[in-house]
């Protein structure tokens, strides 16, 4: 007889293999890139709060590069096609911003 729990077996052995099994420095990496790029999001959130309306802060940007970085090194490693493509395509696009904003201030 087949245990109705299996499916909750394979789960645990699933989240192990993904969770423990993996969990190595360059995991570890991929979480602080995934924070660097998350507080992108938390940055511009709070800004426009303070405002009153939405607004895009040069940190945005800073946190985009620092995080797509940091996440293209981590989709290098583990050697992700797709990863790499979406990682290098959006450092080259969160570069250029800067560029216009610095450039901008001049």
């Amino acid at each position: 007889m087949v245990s109705s729990c299996g499916w909750i077996a394979d789960l645990a052995q699933w989240v192990h293999q993904v969770f423990v099994v993996q969990f190595d420095v360059w995991v570890i990496l991929g979480f602080v890139a995934q924070a660097m790029f998350m507080m992108r999001f938390v940055v511009q959130w709070i800004a426009s709060e303070r405002v009153g309306k939405s607004i895009v802060p040069v940190a945005f940007w800073f946190f985009s590069v620092a995080g797509c970085a940091l996440l293209l090194v981590y989709s290098l490693i583990r050697k992700d096609p797709v990863f790499i493509a979406g990682q290098a395509l959006g450092l080259i696009i969160y570069f250029r911003n800067l560029y216009f904003i610095f450039r901008e201030k001049k």
